[in-house]
């Protein structure tokens, strides 16, 4: 029996949170990993919130071993990944998640309003 390769990288995963319909939010990241060379994974989910919900999905990336990247390329890829779908999905949002932080991108005349008055 064959050994089989083995190939290690440091592990920097970053999710992308979006709401919108998941079937497109697949379409949208097939066509960008076409375009860029990239794997990610997509996971449909519920947001919950006070008084709502919204169908959604999670975004995956991670330091694959057989390409890796610094962690800077990684969420780079993520933040163009998410540009695209928050137009793509009809979003005014996305969140980015990191081991280190987690951000949230809002184009929202309300929310620009209330960071501007802290």
């Amino acid at each position: 029996m064959q050994k089989p390769h083995v190939a290690k990288a440091q592990s920097w995963p970053v999710t992308i949170h979006i709401a919108g319909k998941p079937g497109d939010a697949r379409y949208l990241c097939q066509r960008f990993c076409d375009k860029v060379g990239l794997c990610v994974t997509v996971t449909e989910t519920t947001y919950v919130y006070t008084n709502g919900r919204e169908l959604g999905v999670r975004v995956g990336l991670i330091n694959y071993p057989r390409f890796p990247k610094e962690s800077e390329e990684i969420e780079k890829q993520a933040y163009q990944l998410a540009s695209l779908l928050r137009i793509g999905l009809r979003q005014d949002s996305f969140t980015i998640e990191t081991p280190k932080e987690t951000t949230w991108y809002s184009w929202r005349e309300q929310d620009v309003a209330k960071r501007g008055a802290e």
